[in-house]
């Protein structure tokens, strides 16, 4: 399947249902606001209890309102199974607990979304699971940190601020030959632009919170994968550490899922857009987009992924102060951490030692679904408020 074709399927798989006679043909899924389902018999019970991931017995363990999500989000991502969960933090931690246990070791990339690294660095060493962060733009260094013990490939491609990239398939292949489980965070991409489970990673955990709710109003989370690895997750971490994604929550996401590969378009052109504009301009040193040709890894993207999403960074030589003010002056950018919805939003942090030589400042965008004409007059004005400001 072309690129042209891969996209338009997806606006078709959110899009088109079945006529689903349980629900009187309703065109959307109701929602099963409820904790628990009752029976007509013991009989029935019982049979229901005996597996009540594929029986709705308890909404801790499965709800129809957020299975349709959850085998609408798999379809997406050409997963055989997902499950959701309340937050992305949630997914993450279960997709990673349940792929090492005491004495393994993780090899995580070091730009992976900072409480992830927290949880693999901090977190797991109270149950005596080590780990090692590295540089995961070459398998090489992957390869190196590699250990007998090692269980454990956790990337995320691209990362978030400095929007670097794992080569996914040659990670996998690597991974395999070792025996050790591969975990990817996809919520940059979305399935709409990249599908790691093609190239042979096992589980893609996503932050639904961001792009796939798109509107800034839900925190949830999801993995998926195939079968044989996430019924092991729905009987163990999902049952028994209780993050569960509520059925309203579910509806609401439903809902959001209808515009996905349309928002993703949306914000593909107009981050382009703005970016390209960036490039040159007095205050940005360096920016920091997949989608540029510019990008050091873009032979490597383009490769991978069919597109790209509103979320990119640039360095600046200018003081962190002097972009924090010129923040303040921007009118369509908000300051606010998280991405991912329609809104256009602005960070600035100090630049770190990953950042190109002379870089100050690193200021994280992401673009929304305002004009990015609009938005390329707005940094451009902040900007000739406060070139002259001494900070």
């Amino acid at each position: 399947m072309n690129e042209r074709n891969d996209r338009e399927w997806h606006y078709t798989s959110v899009a088109h249902d079945a006529v689903d006679e349980r629900h009187h043909g309703s065109i959307n899924v109701p929602t099963y606001q409820t904790s628990l389902f009752a029976f007509e018999t013991y009989d029935k019970f019982t049979q229901a209890a005996q597996d009540a991931q594929t029986h709705h017995v308890y909404s801790r363990g499965s709800n129809p309102t957020v299975l349709y999500l959850e085998e609408k989000l798999a379809e997406l991502e050409h997963a055989e199974m997902a499950k959701c969960f309340a937050s992305g933090m949630a997914a993450i931690t279960a997709a990673i607990l349940s792929a090492v246990k005491t004495g393994d070791h993780i090899v995580c990339v070091n730009q992976a979304y900072g409480p992830t690294r927290m949880f693999v660095t901090q977190y797991v060493k109270r149950f005596g699971i080590d780990s090692t962060l590295v540089d995961g733009r070459s398998v090489d260094n992957i390869r190196a940190a590699l250990r007998p013990e090692t269980k454990l490939i956790y990337l995320e491609s691209p990362t978030s601020m400095l929007f670097q990239l794992q080569d996914l398939r040659a990670c996998a292949e690597l991974a395999r030959s070792r025996g050790i489980a591969t975990i990817v965070d996809n919520s940059w991409a979305t399935p709409v632009f990249q599908r790691p489970l093609e190239l042979g990673i096992d589980l893609v955990v996503h932050s639904v919170t961001k792009y796939i709710s798109g509107q800034s109003d839900s925190v949830a989370g999801v993995v998926m994968g195939a079968k044989r690895l996430m019924s092991r997750i729905a009987e163990d971490e999902y049952m028994l550490f209780g993050g569960i994604m509520t059925a309203a929550t579910a509806a609401q996401l439903t809902r959001c899922l209808r515009t996905l590969p349309l928002r993703m378009e949306r914000h593909e052109r107009s981050a382009l857009t703005v970016a390209t504009h960036l490039l040159g301009r007095p205050y940005v040193q360096q920016v920091n987009h997949p989608g540029l040709p510019s990008h050091p890894q873009r032979e490597l993207a383009a490769r991978q992924m069919g597109g790209s999403s509103g979320l990119f960074s640039f360095e600046s030589a200018e003081s962190p102060e002097k972009m924090r003010e010129w923040a303040n002056r921007l009118r369509f950018f908000k300051i606010g951490v998280s991405w991912g919805g329609f809104e256009s939003l602005v960070t600035v942090n100090p630049a770190g030692d990953l950042c190109s030589p002379g870089a100050r400042s690193l200021i994280r965008l992401h673009i929304g679904l305002e004009s990015a004409d609009d938005l390329i007059r707005d940094l451009e004005q902040a900007w000739a408020d406060v070139q002259d400001l001494q900070l």
